[in-house]
Order: C-alpha cells, then structure tokens, then sequence
C-alpha cells in the first residue's frame, strides 16, 4: 500500500489534523508562560518559582514520553493521541480554578503527563504514513501548527489576564483545546502502515540500544535539548525584562511578541522544503546561526533591536527543529515511536532543567547572565551541527524511508 503523497486528499486531512495537533500541544503547554509575572505577584514567586509552572510540566511530559511510545507501538497511533489532546485540554480548565499554587503545579504536572501522548507519536505517524520525499513539507507543517499554537496560547493568556484574570486566560484555552482534539479526532486518516510490536520493558531496552548505538540519533537528541531549552528560556525572561525597567511595558503588549511565531510558521516550513531539495546536513547549521546571532542582539538597550533579535531567534529555532525532527523521522529505524519519543524526551528535558537554570542566571545577572547561559549552549549546538555535516548517510532498509 503507498504511502501519503502530496496534493492527495488523505495529506491534506493528515496536514490538517497534525497542524491541529501542533496547535493544541503547545497553546496547552506553553499559555502559562507570559502568566509567570503575574503568578509571580499574586503567589509572592520569584522568577524562577514562577517558572516551575512550565518546567513541571515539560518535565513531566519528557517522562511521559517514552511510555507513550511503548505503548502506542503496541495498541495504535491515533486513540493514543485523541486521548493526550482532551486530557490535556480538561487540565488546563481545571487550572483555572486552582486554589492554590501548590495546586496549580499538580495539575500543571498532570497535563505534562498526559501530552506525552501527541508529540512522539505524531512524529511516528508522519514517518510511517507520508511518502519520504514528502517527509520534511509534512513535518514542517506540523511544527507550524505548533508555532501557531505557541503564539495563539501566550498572546491570548497575555490579552485575556490583562484585561480580565489569568484563571478567565486558561478556561478559554482549555475549551479551545477540546475543540482542537475534536477536530484532530475527524480529520485524522487512519494508519496504514502502522504495526503492532511488542511492548514492555523488553522492547523499550532493545529500542533503545538501537537508538543510542546510532551514529547520528544522539547528536540529534543532544540539539534537541539544547535549542529547545534554549528558545523556552528566552521566552520565558523576556517578559520580565520588558515589564520592568526600564521599558515598563504591558502584560497585553509584552504578550504581543508573541506574533514573532508567525516567523517559525513560516521558517518551519520553508526549512522543510528546503532540506529535502538541498540536504539536512548543508542547512541546519546556517539557520542555528541566525538563531544565536538573534539572541546576541536582545543584549541591546534598543527595544525595535531586542524585538528584532528575538524575531531572528524564533526564525532560526524553528527553521532548525523542522529540520532536526525529520531528519530523525528519516534515520531511525524501528521502534520509529520511541525514536520521536527519544528526540522529543530530551526536547521537553530541556526545556525543563535549562529554563529553571535561566532562573538562577537571571536573579545572578538579569538578562545578561540569561544570555550568557544561552550563548554557551547554543555555541555547543553549532559545534554538533558541525559533526552532523560528516555523518553518513544509513543503507536504506525495505519498506522504510531513505536514511537522513
């Protein structure tokens, strides 16, 4: 049976599903972050105890993920990712009506858990669906609706706590999220190509030697955790730069930049396609480039020139993690679901240990130490990107994709 092509009615509906799916995971995961000012001031936090709201639940999500993986090679792609969306969506109405903070972070920890179901098993569904020379258009298409869904959850959270309350912010995008699972749920084609493998602890230790023993998989892991953790750390202290002196901005305006997003929906995507027409290997580091060079401008006393560089760093992060993610969605090997989970562990792990680290840097240094923090990490992303450039190509195997 042949895989997804574009321009059929099936990539269409995959497309239209998956940019849904994007959607919803993120908007869940990420609305939180221009709150952390105000639960900060409502909960007597400091920054980065206000920034455990999402650090709990990238962390928790990371865990998450390798089970789902297992799990869904077992029982099937698509129950397990309708599930993930709604639970996920419930949660986050239920913060709305936390009493406490201690309460908010055990929701906040139970969303994490259950959206370990959608990101490593879509990644899993692209690459067992779609046809190989379709790969990166898809995946880009998918991570666009994750970077709408980043801009749509932060700059409505931001909007709605301005002018009504952060709890008002959340319950609105707790419905939106059940919305988006219903329509994941209509439009996704069922699975094809999917089959069943044993699951357990047996076949997650195979899987993972096999992922580990790669020559490449590793270094993809590793980027993931550092360009994640270092793009949720930048949006995650930019708020508290801009609200203080001595810009003294908004909540609503400071929520604003969020529209930067609309960058990665579009880098994303044209990185895909760009990958597939010249190779991962000559591209991913120039776009990595463009992300450090952005986040070096926000040092800037300038706020056009901090709004500039923070338009370049969510250009360049975007553009690179369309690339890295299907490029992983190429190379692995069967189990595919705990590869994806593997890439996508270490992404949300990121996300987690660097954006509490950013913390400590930021009551050390302020936005300075954050950059510097970043800068390091981000200088050791390219040096990977660099080795990357050398690793040869795998033999294709029957009835898989051409290795990346």
């Amino acid at each position: 049976m042949s895989r997804i092509a574009v321009g059929t009615p099936d990539f269409k509906r995959s497309n239209r599903a998956m940019f849904f799916g994007g959607f919803s995971c993120f908007a869940l995961l990420y609305c939180v972050q221009p709150l952390m000012p105000l639960l900060a001031h409502e909960f007597a936090l400091t920054p980065a105890q206000s920034s455990l709201s999402l650090s709990i639940s990238t962390g928790t999500l990371a865990l998450s993920l390798l089970v789902s993986s297992v799990v869904s090679d077992r029982f099937g792609r698509k129950p397990i990712m309708v599930a993930a969306m709604a639970v996920a969506a419930l949660m986050t109405l239920a913060c709305a009506f936390a009493h406490g903070y201690g309460q908010l972070l055990v929701l906040r920890a139970l969303l994490g858990l259950a959206l370990g179901g959608m990101p490593a098993i879509a990644m899993a569904y692209l690459g067992e669906e779609i046809e190989p020379a379709s790969l990166g258009l898809s995946m880009g298409l998918y991570i666009s609706g994750s970077a709408f869904g980043g801009m749509f959850g932060r700059l409505l959270a931001s909007t709605l706590s301005d002018f009504l309350s952060w709890r008002v912010a959340l319950a609105v995008i707790g419905v939106a999220g059940v919305l988006a699972a219903g329509e994941f749920w209509r439009s996704l084609p069922a699975s094809r190509h999917f089959r069943a493998g044993a699951g357990g602890v047996k076949a997650l230790a195979g899987g993972l030697r096999q992922h580990f023993t790669d020559a490449g998989l590793p270094w993809l892991f590793a980027l993931a955790f550092l360009l994640m953790g270092c793009f949720v750390s930048a949006y995650n202290f930019i708020g508290f730069r801009l609200l203080g002196a001595p810009f003294g901005l908004r909540q609503s305006v400071v929520g604003a930049i969020s529209f930067l997003y609309l960058l990665g929906i579009f880098s994303s995507v044209w990185a895909g396609k760009l990958a597939d027409r010249l190779g991962r290997r000559g591209v991913l580091w120039l776009v990595m480039s463009v992300m450090a060079a952005g986040l070096l401008l926000t040092l800037s006393g300038s706020l056009l020139v901090i709004v500039l560089g923070m338009a370049l760093t969510t250009f360049g992060f975007f553009a690179s993690h369309s690339i890295t993610s299907s490029w992983v969605g190429r190379r692995a090997r069967p189990p595919q679901a705990l590869a994806s989970a593997l890439y996508l562990f270490f992404y949300y792990l990121g996300s987690s240990v660097i954006g509490w680290l950013a913390g400590v840097l930021w009551a050390w240094g302020g936005w300075n130490g954050v950059v510097a923090l970043l800068g390091t990490l981000l200088g050791g992303a390219l040096l990977i990107a660099r080795r990357l450039r050398g690793l040869a190509p795998l033999e294709p195997v029957q009835a898989l994709a051409p290795a990346g």
